[in-house]
């Protein structure tokens, strides 16, 4: 029962917006505020249920692995946490430089078209910080 939470999740997410598109075209008035208004509650109410649900079916899960395996040491809870972190944190940098380079980069294409492979080349140099973040998550993992 807890692999289709996050189906219910996407489908009530997503079904706003498809009632959304059945009545435009169908020629009716669609009211745009509450289209997303449904979207946003439904969003908000299944990150909710996934936050109150999931933990509780997961802690269940890992209560009887704990006492069958035995409990893990603070070394692989460190280890957990030094992955999730230098993977977290390139991906934030990685946001930040996307963030400036990306608007940059296109209009430097629209002002000239040659431009384009230098500018993409900044951009992809950027997302190569999230790359090297989540190889030193593989190696912090498997090592």
């Amino acid at each position: 029962m807890l692999f289709l939470l996050p189906l219910l999740a996407t489908a009530l997410i997503v079904i706003p917006f498809i009632v959304a598109i059945k009545r435009q075209k169908a020629g009716k008035k669609v009211n745009a505020r509450r289209t997303i208004l449904t979207n946003a509650l439904s969003f908000i109410g299944c990150m909710v249920v996934m936050a109150v649900a999931l933990p509780l079916g997961v802690s269940a899960e890992a209560a009887e692995a704990a006492a069958e395996a035995g409990a893990a040491g603070l070394g692989d809870g460190l280890k957990y946490l030094g992955a999730a972190l230098s993977t977290g944190l390139a991906t934030i940098g990685t946001g930040i430089a996307v963030g400036g380079a990306a608007p940059a980069a296109i209009d430097a294409t629209r002002e000239d078209e040659k431009n384009f492979t230098k500018s993409l080349s900044f951009v992809a140099l950027g997302e190569g910080v999230a790359i090297y973040g989540l190889l030193i998550s593989i190696l912090i993992l498997y090592s």
